[in-house]
Formats: C-alpha cells, sequence, structure tokens
C-alpha cells in the first residue's frame, strides 16, 4: 500500500486469509481518516488506485468543518453513522479539546473508554448506522462502484467497524480481524502528538484522550457482542439490521474472497 501522508491511516481492508484459507482481495477497498488535506501526491496515489466511490461516514459538522477533497473521477456518498447518537456526537467530544473542565468531567475516571464501548455498541443498533454502513455495503456489491474508500475522521472507528464488519461476514477469524483493527490506532503517532501538545498548550490532560486515540480489543468486541446480542449472527446482522439480503452477501463474498 502507498504511503499517504496526506490521508490518515489509509490502507487496504484485503490481505487477510478467511477460515477456510483463502484470502480476502486486495484492491476493492480501502479505508482511511477524512481527506481534507489530500495533497496533489496523495490525488495522484488515489487516482492510480482507481478509486471510484468515496464513502464518508462523518457526521454534517465534521463534513462542514473539514470537507473532502476528492481524487479525479470519485464519486462522494455521505453516510453519517452517528446522526442518531447527540449525546456522543464526535463533535461534542472533540469540542472538549479547549474546555479542559468538561474534558474531565466527560472522559475521566474511565468514562473515555466506557463512551466508546458504547459507541461501537451504538455502531449495531442506531437507525442512523444502518443507513450509512447498509449503503456503503449494498454499493460495493456491485461491481462498477468498487474499487472505493471509506473514511471517517481519524480513519479508526466508524471505518474501522465497516472494515471489521466485512471481515467477518467474508469468514475472517475474529482474532485475526481484531489484529487488523489494531492497526488503526493513532495514539502513538504525529498527530496525536500535535494534538497531545496542543492539549498542554490549552491547559488539558492528555492521558484523558490517549483513549479516544487508541484502537482498543474491548472496543471491537463491544461492536462485535452487540451483533450476538442483538441478531445472533453477522450474516443476521447484515440482513435484519444493514438491509443486506442474503444474494448481496453472496454476492460481497465472490468478489472479495479469491
Amino acid at each position: 500500500m502507498p504511503d499517504v501522508t496526506s490521508v490518515p491511516n489509509l490502507r487496504d481492508v484485503g490481505g487477510s486469509r478467511t477460515r477456510v484459507d483463502r484470502v480476502v482481495r486486495r484492491g476493492l477497498l480501502y479505508r482511511s481518516g477524512d481527506l481534507r488535506n489530500l495533497d496533489r501526491p496523495g490525488m495522484a496515489t488515489l487516482e492510480g488506485l482507481g478509486i471510484r466511490y468515496v464513502h464518508d461516514l462523518r457526521t454534517r459538522r465534521e463534513r462542514e468543518l473539514a470537507p473532502d477533497r476528492l481524487p479525479p473521477g470519485a464519486e462522494y456518498v455521505a453516510g453519517d453513522v452517528l446522526a442518531d447518537w447527540t449525546e456522543g456526537a464526535p463533535e461534542r467530544v472533540f469540542g472538549w479539546f479547549d474546555d479542559p473542565e468538561a474534558a474531565r468531567r466527560g472522559l475521566g475516571g474511565g468514562r473515555a473508554e466506557a463512551l466508546w464501548v458504547d459507541q461501537y455498541r451504538k455502531f449495531v443498533t442506531l437507525p442512523s448506522a444502518h443507513n450509512a454502513y447498509g449503503r456503503l455495503f449494498n454499493d460495493i456489491a456491485r461491481p462498477g462502484n468498487r474499487p472505493a474508500l471509506v473514511h471517517c475522521s481519524g480513519g479508526k472507528d466508524r471505518s474501522g467497524w465497516a472494515a471489521a464488519a466485512l471481515q467477518l461476514l467474508l469468514g475472517v477469524p475474529t482474532d485475526a480481524v481484531t489484529l487488523d483493527y489494531l492497526r488503526g490506532g493513532w495514539h502513538d503517532d504525529d498527530r496525536a502528538a500535535a494534538m497531545m501538545r496542543a492539549l498542554t498548550d490549552r491547559g488539558g490532560d492528555p492521558e484523558l484522550w490517549r483513549p479516544v486515540f487508541a484502537a482498543k480489543p474491548e472496543y471491537l468486541e463491544a461492536g462485535i457482542d452487540e451483533v450476538r446480542r442483538s441478531y445472533g449472527s453477522i450474516e443476521a446482522y447484515f440482513a435484519g439490521g444493514l438491509g443486506v439480503d442474503a444474494a448481496t452477501q453472496d454476492a460481497l463474498r465472490a468478489a472479495f474472497v479469491g
């Protein structure tokens, strides 16, 4: 995967092995953070990948504050995963950067981890999440809509769940899905370091934010557990929650597993 410094967390969703020792095909679906800073070299890279559709999973406010720059020829699809979760909206949480006391109340004492665990359960239960993820998976089941890129703000949570859910449907073992998910954390990269410095300059406590930047196994486990609790299986989640019927699930497997 080419390194695109202007797009955080850009990588291929493919490459993992399934339970029957087949491989999830590369070059069909990519995941990343937002495209607000996509520069000319990055444009050329994404154009070279043949990206046809960009699925933006951010809230409307996030999109307004940091609009994407699209690679040439790519169609744009907005799907607000968290529209129905007002108390945990990303812009509300990240508004705490400028309010150290609100951050302490909202994130201290293990509340950051609890909030993120709840968020992953909401990925499975919110109607807005059903709409956004259902649109994504139904779209990429059609050959003319691939290769595609799915992204959120940091490329860790909303797009991380999209990648994990697809891999689970394709038969990738949960342990392998989790290992791939853990690669998406950005608590120790340059972006996190810059944000930590900015927090310190504002009088905030950077340690409160480490769970927000991290990709923790318990976050993904919460989403997977919610699938089992609410639907019983990944296939039932796709069908009953996302509106991705059995024929479309088969089309995804045929396209993505080689």
